[in-house]
Parts: structure tokens; C-alpha cells; sequence
């Protein structure tokens, strides 16, 4: 039997290898790999805690107890008192009567002590809200890169898909002109046959094959 000249480009473009051999493909999918190498985010208290000194921890207990409606009430409490006793006439000794300078003394040395060590306090305030602001800024940056790695993965993503699409739909073309030649053939061969092939196949191949 004579091969026609339809078979021996049949036979051409099968051995032809395709541009996207599944092997090729295979290497496209590899999708690249980040290293996260991020320093580890740490407690801002606990850092704190162990820069804290002695005098340190005495001005927070101090600015904590001074800062407080405890201590107003109990304070204006003693001066109430002490301006009684010193007003009224119930005692024969009074040793701070009107207008009150030992008080405003006692007062105004409670102040001149106090008012450091509040700022003491403040000051190791300050430090551990410029160590949390480091810390937040450090968060950020690691969201930062995080999330353009995401995108970078996400991009990456889209073109695999891309590639997957084209190989997919140029092996699709190549199976309909393989399957086209080989029903030219076989009309040659045995005209019935191929009628019947024809009529099997599904309504959007036939047309498909129709405009070709």
C-alpha cells in the first residue's frame, strides 16, 4: 500500500518536538524560596526589666504611689488634721499655728524630692517608649518584606499559570491538526469509517474542524 504524502507530514510533525516539553515546564514551576532570616521581636518589658537599677525601681514605686487618689486622700487627711489641731483650742501646746510654716516647710521639701524622682520615672518612661517605637519599626520593616515576597510569589504564581495556559492550549492545537490529518487519512483509506468518527465527536470539535 502507498502511504500518501498527507501521512509522511503526519509523521514529520510528530517527530518534531514541541517547544514546551514537559520537562521544560517542570523547570518553569519551581517557584523561588525566600530566606527569613528576621531578628526575633522581644518584649519591651522584659528589656526594660533588666535594664532596670535599684534606684530606678525606687522611683517607679514612688512616682506610682504619688500618682495615685490614694495618696491625695491620705495627704490632705494629715494636713486637715494638723490644721485642726493647731487651730482649735483643745490643746494648750500647738506647735505650728497660723499661718501653718512648718507645714508649708514639710510641704515644700516633699516637693523638692518628689518632683526629681517623678522625673527620674518619666525619663525611664521615655526610654521604654523609644524601645517600643524600635520595636514597632522593626515589626513594620519585617511586615514590609514579608509582604513583598508575598507579592513576589503571587507574580511569580501568575506567570507558571500563564505558561501552563499557553502549553496546555498549544498542545491542544497540536492534538486537532494531528486528529484532523489523521481523518484526512482515513477518508482516504476507508471513507465510512471516517464519516462515522466524524459523527462522534463533539459538536464544537466538528465546527472547529469545519472552519479549518
Amino acid at each position: 500500500m502507498e502511504v500518501p504524502p498527507s501521512s509522511e507530514s503526519l509523521s514529520q510533525n510528530q517527530s518534531q518536538p514541541h517547544n514546551h516539553t514537559p520537562k521544560d515546564l517542570l523547570e518553569h514551576l519551581q517557584f523561588p524560596t525566600f530566606k527569613h532570616e528576621h531578628p526575633p521581636i522581644r518584649n519591651i518589658n522584659e528589656i526594660a526589666d533588666e535594664k532596670l537599677t535599684p534606684g530606678q525601681k525606687v522611683a517607679d514605686v514612688v512616682a506610682n504611689r504619688m500618682g495615685s487618689w490614694t495618696f491625695i486622700i491620705v495627704q490632705s487627711l494629715i494636713l486637715l488634721v494638723w490644721i485642726i489641731l493647731n487651730s482649735v483650742g483643745w490643746f494648750v501646746w500647738k506647735w505650728d499655728i497660723y499661718p501653718f510654716i512648718a507645714m508649708n516647710l514639710l510641704l515644700s521639701c516633699q516637693a523638692a524630692y518628689a518632683s526629681p524622682v517623678i522625673m527620674m520615672s518619666q525619663n525611664r518612661q521615655a526610654e521604654k517608649d523609644r524601645l517600643a517605637a524600635q520595636v514597632d519599626y522593626t515589626t513594620d520593616i519585617k511586615g514590609e518584606v514579608e509582604i513583598r515576597y508575598i507579592m513576589e510569589h503571587l507574580d511569580h504564581q501568575d506567570a507558571v499559570t500563564r505558561q501552563i495556559v499557553q502549553h496546555l492550549q498549544a498542545q491542544n492545537e497540536l492534538m486537532k491538526a494531528q486528529h484532523k490529518e489523521m481523518l484526512e487519512h482515513l477518508s482516504r483509506l476507508d471513507p465510512e469509517l471516517a464519516q462515522q468518527l466524524e459523527g462522534e465527536m463533539p459538536p464544537g470539535d466538528t465546527e472547529v474542524q469545519k472552519h479549518q
